[in-house]
């Protein structure tokens, strides 16, 4: 596997040209914004797109084509990479104590008004950077409030978010928002033919359809055996609305056997992936799924939508894993 760098590291920007352009134009302007939230899905390439904007601001807006690009050479590029620069602070999901769950520490968002307050090192902007935003809970949304609501001169917040309806409609309301949206797929092919040279054809497909046109997600299905789990879940879903007990505990066992509990992670995410589109296909009247009539589609709705509450819970509680599987797999079944 040839993955990229990371977002802070990456020169590279992959299908969002138009995003990058209204940003450059944006600070053209001499009134740029003071708050900023970039949605898409998980992987599209916010983070991406939000470093590259803070560099070539940083940077003092250099000319550049595509736009918004600084070179790898050039010492503001390399200081960012290196989580050096002086005038850009980064917030991103950390661990919790009692299990996986990634979060944005309430303590963490407290030192934004203090840094953003302070004058800048080298004569520009200061920048918070807040990767998965929907990784703060209501307390520490609510400690940024005030900051987005009272901006201090010359301060940018750059937000990203692939749950915009998760975040407090307060936080929504003051901050301009830029859409990114999925890769075609010709563009998808060919990012994963160069990342992924060791796959078959059909198996990039397979991720690149899983990932909806999101490259840095294929990337990670690819990592966490994605194409294995995909299985399962297709398994799982032919055989509604009688699942066989004995291959759910099987199923349930092998899913808790990893500890950092990142396969229960892929598998719900999988799961509610191929809930959700055939809940749309069904809902614009193509051919539905056979299990689908097992249940009216506003029943699947709310299923897809418990799913999503016992993978939150199992990881911010620390919940024991297997039942969690067997709770939410039980529940898809005919009653």
């Amino acid at each position: 596997m040839t993955a990229p760098p990371e977002p802070r590291a990456n020169p590279d920007l992959f299908g969002h040209d138009h995003a990058a352009q209204a940003l450059a134009d944006a600070a053209g302007t001499g009134r740029l914004h003071h708050a900023w939230m970039l949605t898409g899905s998980k992987g599209v390439g916010k983070a991406t797109l939000a470093y590259r904007f803070a560099r070539w601001l940083l940077a003092g807006r250099p000319e550049a084509t595509p736009p918004l690009y600084l070179p790898p050479t050039d010492p503001t590029f390399r200081r960012v990479a290196a989580s050096g620069h002086a005038d850009l602070r980064s917030l991103a999901p950390n661990a919790g104590e009692k299990g996986v769950k990634m979060m944005i520490r309430v303590d963490e968002v407290r030192t934004v008004p203090r840094f953003l307050s302070l004058t800048a090192a080298e004569g520009g902007w200061r920048i918070v950077l807040v990767e998965q935003m929907e990784a703060m809970n209501a307390e520490a949304q609510n400690a940024l409030l005030k900051t987005l609501e009272e901006p201090p001169p010359r301060a940018l917040l750059l937000l990203t978010t692939a749950a915009p309806d998760r975040l407090l409609p307060t936080i929504r309301s003051r901050c301009r928002r830029i859409d990114l949206f999925p890769l075609p797929e010709p563009e998808m092919d060919r990012l994963l033919a160069q990342w992924l040279p060791e796959l078959d054809a059909g198996q990039r497909a397979a991720l690149g359809r899983m990932a909806a046109g999101a490259p840095g997600r294929a990337l990670e299905l690819a990592e966490s055996d994605g194409l294995t789990l995909q299985a399962e879940v297709d398994a799982f879903l032919a055989r509604l609305p009688h699942p066989d007990p004995r291959a759910l505990h099987q199923l349930a066992d092998k899913l808790a056997a990893k500890r950092d509990g990142s396969a229960l992670v892929t598998f719900m995410d999988l799961l509610r992936s191929s809930l959700a589109h055939a809940i749309r296909e069904a809902g614009r009247g193509h051919e539905a799924a056979p299990y689908l009539a097992a249940r009216p589609l506003a029943e699947w709705a709310s299923l897809w939508d418990t799913l999503g509450r016992l993978a939150d819970e199992t990881e911010t509680l620390n919940l024991d894993r297997k039942q969690a599987v067997l709770t939410g797999l039980s529940q898809l079944a005919s009653r």
